[in-house]
């Protein structure tokens, strides 16, 4: 990468908001200042003319910022210079060639890279053409050969007695001696792993799932549960939908608030002493919520014009009736830049109204109501595609 590429790149963002801003009207002409529904209708735009399609995420790192640090991978800029209406990324460069800059052909830069290795090759110090031969260790003989000479009569002989032998305990007293740290530290282990693990051994696991009340299937919402003891801070745990609860405890009792963003709040208190090891407990999904999220992820695509004209000004007025006018609405990021942004009511029901694919991916975070059944505060996120088939 070169600095060069860094300014290409740069000419190829105003190219491409140059291509947007033809066919579509954002709240803001530079492409820097797009959040939320602009970037939705500008990745609805890529699909359809490029056939291909880049992260909310990516879109934050490499547009917000200008001029970038670092250039996109290869195929994010082959993809928007298609969209700006050029073969491929190489293409763009070739017709956007500054004073002095050349371009080569990916067959030259081979050409190049296997030059360089050859001279590497060259200069690379050579292994030695000769081996070290072993050198011969001749053992000399003793010049004296006669065999039937004998110096032994010279000799003095020396008796060697053992005076352990006196010294030695009995088999008994010594397997002791030498094995008596080995059963002390055997049982100092014994008892150490009995004190660590006695929570282990003598806890007892539950199981508990999660069904929908009105319609006897799994609940639909990612569950928050809190987990209630004497004397100690609550602990939350997440599940999944379709997945249920296992806790382990030594405890007689367990006390547990659930929660979820479509269903009515459950306290469960068990005696655990005669309590099943199994259990299904039932959610009551709350209407209200539930009706508010099947209006803003339903599609509005008619068979014809005039069906879907009429679709989407039904979804408008069953939202309105539902959500109050001093709503609070938050959409939800994943960037370090734009965590979070405000919508007020009219601007969330534009953006659910419009038929986009992006919708399918709509997750509600948390969503609360009033007394009077209407929805007064919406969190929700839309999920990038990898975040969808986790």
């Amino acid at each position: 990468m070169t600095d060069l590429d860094l300014l290409h790149f740069e000419q190829l963002k105003k190219d491409v908001q140059s291509q947007y801003l033809k066919e579509y009207t954002p709240s803001h002409d530079d492409i820097s200042k797009w959040k939320g529904i602009d970037i939705i209708y500008f990745q609805e735009d890529l699909r359809k003319k490029a056939k291909g399609n880049i992260s909310e995420k990516s879109f934050y790192t490499y547009f917000k910022n200008s001029p970038v640090t670092k250039l996109p991978r290869i195929d994010m800029l082959n993809l928007l210079s298609i969209y700006a209406g050029y073969d491929s990324w190489y293409e763009f460069k070739k017709q956007h060639l500054f004073a002095g800059e050349l371009l080569q052909e990916n067959e030259d830069q081979e050409d190049e890279n296997l030059q360089e290795l050859e001279k590497t090759a060259s200069v690379s110090p050579e292994l030695p053409k000769t081996e070290v031969q072993a050198k011969k260790v001749e053992i000399p003989t003793p010049e004296n050969g006669d065999l039937q000479k004998s110096t032994t009569d010279n000799q003095e002989i020396t008796i060697k007695t053992n005076s352990s032998i006196n010294s030695i305990d009995p088999p008994t007293k010594n397997f002791f001696k030498k094995n008596a740290w080995a059963l002390v530290t055997s049982v100092l282990i014994a008892v150490t792993g009995l004190l660590g693990f006695k929570d282990v051994l003598f806890s007892k696991t539950y199981k508990y799932c999660f069904i929908d009340k009105d319609r006897s299937v799994n609940v639909i919402n990612t569950l928050d549960i809190m987990v209630i003891k004497e004397n100690e801070s609550p602990i939350m745990y997440k599940i999944k939908p379709g997945e249920c609860f296992l806790y382990s405890t030594k405890d007689k009792n367990l006390k547990m608030r659930i929660s979820a963003p479509f269903y009515e709040p459950l306290e469960v208190n068990r005696n655990l002493e005669n309590a099943p090891e199994e259990e299904k407990i039932e959610l009551k999904p709350d209407d209200y919520k539930m009706a508010a999220y099947y209006f803003s992820i339903k599609d509005v695509k008619g068979g014809n014009p005039q069906e879907q004209v009429a679709l989407i000004k039904q979804k408008r007025n069953q939202l309105e009736n539902l959500i109050s006018n001093n709503a609070v609405i938050y959409q939800v990021y994943d960037n370090d830049t734009y965590g979070i942004e405000r919508l007020d009511k009219q601007k969330y029901i534009t953006l659910v109204t419009t038929p986009t694919t992006s919708l399918k991916n709509l997750n509600v975070i948390e969503m609360k109501k009033d007394t009077n059944g209407k929805i007064i505060s919406i969190k929700f996120k839309i999920a990038s595609t990898d975040e969808k088939n986790k």
